[in-house]
């Protein structure tokens, strides 16, 4: 292992903030098609709801693929800004492109060429979020080598990211509703498009003043590496966790629009949603923060799982309490929403640093492409799953939206809502709690017991 210079325990406020910058661009990416793409195709575009739920899924599925080779290139990058940096360009401005040309498209004539606009611009969207997401979540274990300085840098990147998903959630659904139409959507593209160019280029500024620590990158072919990072139990059991709670905010978020319209039929209810839903993290964080510092993150991300459950299941209310109610209902999920980012995020990074302090060779891009491949997936399947929730309740799909549903497909939504991420987030926890923190075991390797890491080939080099 050879280094450049130890990272800095501390981080100035700058860099952390800086670093946390970044969140501006995945927040905007990861909140606006999760909450209005799956409305434009079946509102807008008259596609069938499957239809729809499939066009959502398929380019994050791409992403389950793609990230890990993405972790892999950016391990091997060399660069005197520092070995991740130039990608927070790269993939970063072409992302934006991309957004923008994802609702820009001319009216077709049918809604299969207009599905198929969507489907192909969604996917160079996807492709350029992996070679800026994962190049950006691997940084904080090359930043510090602090536990605890990792979660502050947590703590001001889930700060960053509620601002974003509320400016972004409320803001996009109310720019489509104000300008009415294609037009709205494209409009509202352009918008949230250059809100992620200031992401991306804030996180390439502020981060270019630390050392990086200089691992070697890990020997042997992309198969190879994904094997000995598959055998990391610890990692492994927080992914599980990570991927089914990804899914269960992915099926809330492509519902917000369904039962703020649909269900409660109240004019502004999305925006008091999101302001429900993420308003919590922007007073909450340091509090997680602190409850981490004193009993450990893995304690406090099963509390903060199970805040998000009970809130999810809360919503159910809707069928029968005033609607106040369910605003409280999400505003707990908001407060468990806060918590489930701080935790794992900081948690990923030790896990991460931890192999490549035992091994001298640096996975870091690998496990993180392996963990935002996961996020990615369950993102995608949560509107995946509740576009079949809605086929299942005859969801009827207009080109002019405000189309009269039946009682079936407001059931749907509702557990959609409710249940389904209740249960997901429920069973989330049979892997978290099984998994370790470092500080209580750094010692101990991170592979199953009775196993070793194997012999890696130097050849076949990806």
């Amino acid at each position: 292992m050879t280094s450049t210079g130890a990272p800095p325990t501390t981080l100035t406020r700058g860099t952390r903030f800086g670093y946390a910058t970044g969140s501006v661009a995945t927040g905007a990416f990861g909140t606006v098609p999760g909450l209005m793409l799956l409305p434009f195709l079946t509102d807008q575009l008259g596609v069938a709801a499957i239809w729809a739920g499939v066009i959502v899924f398929l380019p994050k599925a791409w992403d389950v693929v793609l990230n890990p080779i993405a972790g892999r290139i950016s391990d091997r990058t060399v660069d005197a800004r520092g070995p991740r940096r130039p990608w927070l360009l790269r993939g970063g401005i072409t992302l934006a492109v991309a957004f923008a040309v994802l609702f820009a498209g001319p009216s077709l004539g049918s809604p299969a060429a207009d599905a198929a606009w969507v489907l192909l611009a969604f996917l160079a969207c996807a492709s350029a979020y992996a070679f800026f997401q994962v190049p950006y979540v691997a940084m904080p274990a090359e930043l510090t080598s602090s536990y605890d300085e990792r979660t502050r840098m947590m703590s001001s990147r889930v700060a960053v990211l509620a601002f974003t998903i509320l400016l972004a959630g409320a803001s996009a659904p109310a720019v489509r509703d104000a300008v009415g139409g294609r037009d709205g959507y494209r409009l509202m593209g352009v918008l949230m498009a250059s809100l992620i160019l200031v992401g991306v280029i804030g996180a390439y500024v502020g981060t270019r003043g630390p050392a990086y620590t200089a691992v070697s990158a890990g020997s042997g072919s992309l198969r190879e590496q994904l094997r000995v990072v598959a055998r990391a139990r610890d990692f492994r059991l927080l992914l599980l966790t990570w991927v089914f709670q990804a899914l269960a905010v992915g099926a809330m978020l492509a519902g917000v629009d369904y039962l703020a319209g649909d269900v409660l039929e109240k004019s502004g209810a999305a925006t008091v949603l999101f302001v429900c839903f993420v308003g919590p993290a922007l007073v909450l964080t340091p509090v997680w923060v602190r409850f981490g510092t004193r009993f450990g993150k893995r304690r406090g991300y099963l509390a903060a799982s199970l805040c998000l459950a009970a809130g999810a299941l809360g919503v159910l209310t809707v069928l029968w309490a005033p609607t106040w109610v369910v605003f409280v209902a999400i505003g707990l999920v908001g407060v468990g929403y806060t918590g489930a980012q701080v935790f794992p995020m900081a948690m990923l990074p030790d896990v991460a640093a931890a192999d490549a302090r035992r091994t001298g060779e640096n996975r870091i891009g690998v496990f993180t492409g392996i963990w935002t491949a996961g996020e990615t997936l369950g993102m995608a399947s949560g509107p995946g799953v509740f576009a079949l929730l809605l086929a299942i309740g005859d969801y009827r799909s207009s080109t002019t939206g405000g189309a009269d549903q039946p009682d079936s497909a407001l059931t749907a939504i509702v557990l959609g809502m409710s249940v389904l991420p209740a249960l997901l987030v429920v069973l989330s926890l049979w892997w978290l709690a099984r998994y370790r923190d470092v500080p209580e075991h750094a010692a101990l390797p991170d592979l199953d017991p009775d196993e070793s890491a194997p012999e890696l080939p130097t050849e076949e080099a990806l």
